[in-house]
């Protein structure tokens, strides 16, 4: 509606700017006729009556000789009255030349019958031409006709020049605000015939005057020659019409080789109204309620039939329909401000046009829709009917171009999710409340997601999301949390209140394999998951039970035992405030005659399948101790850190084992600390009770390993007795980067401190990272920033050595001596309780 109020008040300016220009014309020509009139009673005297009707005759013959041009509504004639009137003034004085004028056209505008405002522009128009022609004959000084016309040609080639350039200031301007079309482009339409028609009209002109000079009865001749040159003229503009029209209309059939419906519409809007010169241009649709409608400069309206604004004025309608009058498709209707007809020519060019505007939207309509249907069966192929997730094709393209692209920042993780006891809910309560469940889950998964994560619907109640972008594969375990906890809060099905368990397995996209090995692996996770009856289990290689690798370990299992194979390295854990060293963990390796150096997660998994787990704890164990035996008569009292498999914890004996240990090689308990894989050690609660509450009671230490990954709670820390939490170092690693993972740090710290624990991070690789872990109060830490893994003597010949000749540290103080209170002046010699691994901070 906008758009029309807009045409609406540009047309009304229009008429307006039309109106003043005419209305200028038409008192310039009075003043000029005045001004004739005056020249006329000064001078006195008057030509023959022969000579005046002569040249009024001859003037009005101009008028009526025409070659017509129809611009929009408009219908343009181009005629010989300057022609005339030159020839007039060779004959009559001047200023009965420019009072004929008036008279001559105005009777012939009366017979033609033209609109008020058309007459009085053509009768003002001529008359100020034959002014101006006077004014340059006044101007070299012929105030009467020549007796020999001839002789003052040059004078007359000027004074035709002026009326013809005149004619044309004067008349394109008009037209082009008549038809609302740019003046410059009128006068560069058909220039160079324009220019021929001067030159001929102008020869014509010669002739006449030639033939006036030697005998006046050759005037009798001139008609049948201005005829014909008129016939000529009016030929050769139709024929170059004609072919412009024709080339057009094969332009206009060429863009409306479109597939896009919008743009058919909206190109056949404007190539109309040029093609068919009209003043606006409607396309209404009987496939869609549609309606379009412009002019040759925009669109003024696309919407609905029913809504758009009636048209005004003459309008030619077609219908849209092929040659052979089928498949009707709308209409076309051509809107002109006044009655019009178009010729045969311009019919042809119609019926041409319409049937090639049904083709094109006809063709456009099919792709549209072929289109549709295109994109309705590519998101069934990659999306799940039920919830409108992703489905299994969609997750496999979209991780194989992750994986695949190298550039892509972050870490890429894969998160795959089971209902628990679903089958009930569908046995229950029937597969339409089974369906309402996985929406809402769906929908939760969805919601809880990040923009760039994908959420995907396997199959059954098995769900998946792609998370991508992570700063460390840490980050994993703790968004995984996030997600499977959207999924805790009770839902609502059918006015019953249903809880929704998950089981949910993570992997990190390997180094090779790509999106189906991280699927199998993510797989692997969750059945863990579900055997060990955990929440979140990340997907480990040394329980990855496919590994085919892993299988040959086996039968090298005995040999390495008896051959003392297994080897035990010690990482200094130290004090990030002082630098000073304050414990060892024992990092178990195999020294693999054939593969090399083996960590843990290589051959644990084996080791305890294997049956020799007793045996493979026990040498790990005995050279952890003998090692803090060693460092203790050296002077450096250390406590030792000893990774636990779970398995062993599910041992009734292995409490026994351990403490018959610490007295064969004459250490206390309390140097003595058990380390426990948080997501492995919580899913066994009611089973390792026993056996925890006897480590506890003998004196032995526990420590909570890789802190932060797996699903825990302060109630199952309640349970626990540990003595250390220890920060896995994914979340160091990426605490520089990450708000997230230094969220973590920060809320396990203070977990540790509300808790009386000692809280230890892992991977500390540079003095950044340390000063910022000392910042959240983390105390102490562990890394390649202080030490790598080295052998038992090699530690102790580092601590003797010390930092800045300080033995028992690694690491030169970062804080003043006095912001610290110490429990011991002496660590080398005197002994801890529960937390004495560490200095206190100060309240």
């Amino acid at each position: 509606m906008a758009g029309v109020i807009r045409t609406a008040r540009r047309e009304t300016g229009t008429d307006q700017r039309l109106l003043l220009l005419v209305g200028l014309v038409v008192v310039l020509a009075a003043i000029a006729v005045a001004g004739a009139v005056a020249v006329i009673l000064a001078e006195g005297g008057r030509p023959s009556f022969r000579t005046l009707g002569a040249a009024t005759f001859l003037i009005g013959v101009g008028c009526v000789v025409v070659v017509r041009v129809r611009i929009k509504a408009t219908t343009h004639g181009i005629s010989w009255t300057e022609a005339a009137i030159v020839i007039s003034l060779a004959v009559a004085p001047v200023p009965w030349v420019v009072v004929c004028t008036p008279i001559a056209v105005a009777v012939v505008r009366v017979i033609m019958r033209l609109s008020p405002l058309k007459a009085a522009f053509s009768i003002a128009k001529e008359t100020l031409v034959a002014a101006a022609a006077g004014s340059v004959l006044y101007a070299f000084g012929i105030n009467a006709p020549p007796e020999r016309p001839l002789d003052v040609i040059g004078p007359l080639a000027v004074a035709y020049l002026a009326a013809a350039l005149l004619d044309d200031l004067l008349a394109i301007p008009v037209i082009a605000l008549a038809t609302r079309t740019n003046v410059l482009q009128r006068f560069r339409s058909n220039w160079d015939l324009r220019l021929v028609g001067f030159g001929v009209r102008f020869v014509v002109v010669i002739s006449t005057l030639a033939l006036l000079q030697f005998d006046n009865r050759l005037l009798l001749a001139m008609p049948p020659l201005i005829l014909s040159v008129h016939l000529a003229y009016s030929t050769r503009i139709r024929s170059r019409e004609e072919r412009q029209a024709w080339q057009r209309l094969a332009q206009t059939t060429d863009a409306l080789n479109d597939v896009n419906l919008d743009a058919v519409l909206s190109t056949a809007v404007t190539r109309a109204a040029e093609l068919f010169s009209v003043d606006e241009v409607e396309i209404e649709l009987h496939i869609t309620p549609r309606l379009i409608r412009g002019n040759a400069d925009t669109i003024t309206y696309d919407g609905p039939s029913a809504n758009a604004p009636a048209m005004t004025g003459s309008v030619i309608l077609t219908s849209l329909e092929g040659h052979d009058g089928t498949a009707d498709v709308g209409v076309l209707r051509l809107r002109f401000r006044g009655p019009v007809t178009l010729s045969e020519r311009e019919q042809y060019t119609l019926r041409t046009f319409t049937s090639a505007l049904c083709t094109a939207v006809r063709n456009a309509s099919a792709y549209e829709e072929l289109t549709r249907v295109a994109e309705e069966h590519a998101h069934a192929a990659a999306h799940d009917t039920l919830t409108g997730l992703a489905n299994r094709r969609q997750l496999m393209d979209r991780g194989a171009e992750l994986l695949g692209n190298r550039r892509v920042d972050g870490v890429t993780a894969l998160l795959l999710i089971d209902l628990n006891h679903f089958k009930e809910v569908n046995d229950t309560l029937g597969h339409a409340a089974g369906d309402q469940v996985l929406i809402e889950v769906a929908e939760r998964l969805r919601r809880e997601a990040r923009p760039d994560d994908l959420v995907a619907r396997l199959g059954g109640d098995e769900f998946a999301v792609l998370i991508t972008g992570l700063p460390a594969p840490a980050i994993a375990a703790h968004r995984a949390e996030g997600l499977l906890a959207a999924l805790h809060v009770p839902l609502s099905v059918d006015g019953m209140r249903i809880s929704v368990e998950a089981s949910g397995g993570i992997a990190v996209a390997p180094g090779s394999g790509g999106m189906a090995e991280l699927l199998r692996r993510a797989d692997v996770a969750m059945y863990q998951a579900k055997r060990n009856g955990q929440k979140i289990a990340t997907y480990a290689r040394a329980r990855d039970t496919a590994d085919v690798g892993r299988l040959a370990l086996g039968g090298d299992l005995p040999r390495a035992l008896t051959q003392h194979e297994f080897t035990v390295s010690f990482q200094p854990i130290v004090d990030l405030g002082t630098g000073e060293v304050v414990a060892a963990e024992a990092l178990a390796r195999w020294r693999h005659p054939d593969r090399g150096n083996l960590d843990p997660l290589r051959f644990l998994e084996t080791v305890e399948r294997s049956g020799l787990l007793p045996a493979f704890a026990d040498a790990v164990l005995d050279q952890s101790l003998v090692a803090a035996g060693t460092w203790r008569d050296a002077g450096f009292d250390l406590p030792v850190a000893v990774n636990v498999s779970p398995r062993s914890l599910l041992d009734p004996r292995f409490p026994s084992a351990v403490v018959a240990r610490l007295r064969a090689h004459d250490l206390p308990p309390d140097r003595l600390f058990l380390e426990l894989t948080e997501t492995l050690t919580i899913s066994q609660l009611e089973v390792v009770d026993q056996v925890l509450s006897q480590l506890r009671d003998a004196g032995i230490k526990l420590a909570l390993d890789d802190f932060g990954t797996g699903y825990s709670s302060l109630s199952v820390l309640s349970r626990i007795p540990v003595h250390e939490l220890k920060i896995d170092r994914g979340f160091v690693t990426a605490m520089d980067t990450s708000a997230e993972a230094a969220a973590v740090i920060r809320s396990t710290v203070d977990l540790g401190r509300s808790l009386d624990l000692v809280v230890v991070a892992e991977g500390v690789e540079s003095e950044p990272q340390r000063k910022a872990l000392w910042e959240l109060g983390c105390t102490a830490g562990q890394g390649h920033l202080f030490a790598r893994p080295m052998p038992s003597a090699r530690l102790l010949a580092a601590l003797h050595r010390g930092s800045g000749g300080r033995p028992g540290t690694l690491a030169p103080a970062i804080h003043d001596e006095g912001s610290v209170i110490r429990l011991s002046p002496n660590r080398r010699t005197n002994g801890r309780g529960r937390n004495d691994r560490l200095p206190h901070l100060p309240a």
